[in-house]
């Protein structure tokens, strides 16, 4: 080990890295307690800009870890200190034999370069596929600070992701499983962060949602709204008829109607964008929405009713993505694919 002096200060915080790396937990349950312990050695060399990268395997409860250091010269530094058989795991992964392949449909192998490119095709499309993944690192972080889930949380976790695939009977649940390629092991992993994650967004949710609420009332008015969706023509005319709702009303009890037409009662945040600020009585439209057209009819608005558990829950949501707006804003993103 290189001995630390005042020529080589970075050998010094090398062999400091080296130390951190070997000692830091290699189960799964102690990626947060490592992850603290790679912050408190950052705080105390803030010049390298210390990174903990952790790889937490699927199905598997071992975990290895980089850190990755700025040089003072420029540049970066990686190191990796495997505990077991002495092989880096991006080696160790990089060897494996469907290491650059995601699928394989008769024979034919979709690459992870393919499949990253048309992530970035469908990107350019709808950013909201970057946000969901930088979401989804923003939401790693904070788990890791959280303790384990109870029984009961992952249950819910477990329930609730089943119902939401239709998976409603054990071989239903098996034959999906062989489906997406994940093991028992695997998917209890998946569960164990979603459960985390469903405990931190139900606590933001509620230290946000009321202040939320108070500064902008008006985005969660009670409207009663029907809207239809379709071509711009066909819009057009419910339109012009005199009574516009009671041709959307007709256009709903039309069979083979080329019509989507919706009628909710929602908070004013969580209708479709061109309704949200109309007044009672307002007709909207047609105008452009998505990838076709939308015209609707305000039957009622009534003020945000801060006592509704349902306005409060909404209002929980929209301080949620606002908290998430603000972390991606301030984080430090580098996008290695996309």
């Amino acid at each position: 080990m290189t001995v630390p002096t005042e020529e080589t200060p970075f050998a010094g915080v090398l062999a400091g890295a080296v130390e951190l790396l070997r000692g830091l937990p290699r189960t799964r349950d102690g990626v947060a307690a490592a992850r603290r312990a790679a912050e408190l050695w950052r705080a105390d060399h803030p010049d390298v800009r210390a990174q903990l990268v952790a790889d937490v395997r699927p199905g598997s409860p071992v975990v290895d870890y980089d850190l990755v250091l700025g040089h003072p010269a420029g540049g970066t530094v990686a190191l990796t200190a495997p505990a077991d058989d002495g092989v880096p795991w991006t080696v160790d992964h990089s060897t494996h034999w469907a290491s650059g392949r995601v699928l394989t449909v008769d024979g034919r192998e979709l690459l992870i370069q393919n499949a990253l490119l048309t992530l970035r095709a469908r990107a350019e499309r709808d950013p909201s596929v970057q946000e969901e993944l930088v979401d989804h690192c923003v939401l790693e972080d904070l788990i890791a600070r959280e303790p384990e889930p109870t029984r009961e949380e992952l249950q819910e976790a477990s329930d609730a992701y089943r119902l939401r695939r239709g998976l409603h009977t054990r071989e239903r649940m098996l034959r999906w499983l062989g489906e997406v390629g994940l093991t028992q092991e695997a998917y209890d992993n998946h569960i164990h962060g979603l459960a985390l994650k469903r405990r931190v967004r139900a606590r933001i949710e509620r230290e946000t949602g009321r202040d939320y609420l108070e500064r902008y009332p008006e985005e969660f008015d009670q409207v009663w709204a029907v809207w239809a969706a379709g071509s711009a023509e066909r819009l057009a005319g419910l339109a012009a008829s005199g009574e516009p709702l009671a041709a959307l009303g007709a256009a709903v009890l039309s069979r083979g109607d080329d019509l989507d037409v919706t009628a909710a009662v929602r908070v004013a945040r969580e209708l479709p964008e061109p309704l949200r600020d109309a007044a009672a009585g307002a007709a909207v439209g047609p105008v452009s929405y998505g990838a076709g057209h939308l015209f609707g009819v305000i039957r009622e608005r009534r003020p945000a009713d801060p006592a509704d558990p349902a306005t409060l829950a909404a209002a929980g949501r929209a301080g949620f993505a606002a908290f998430m707006a603000a972390r991606r804003a301030a984080a430090e993103i580098t996008w290695h694919w996309l």
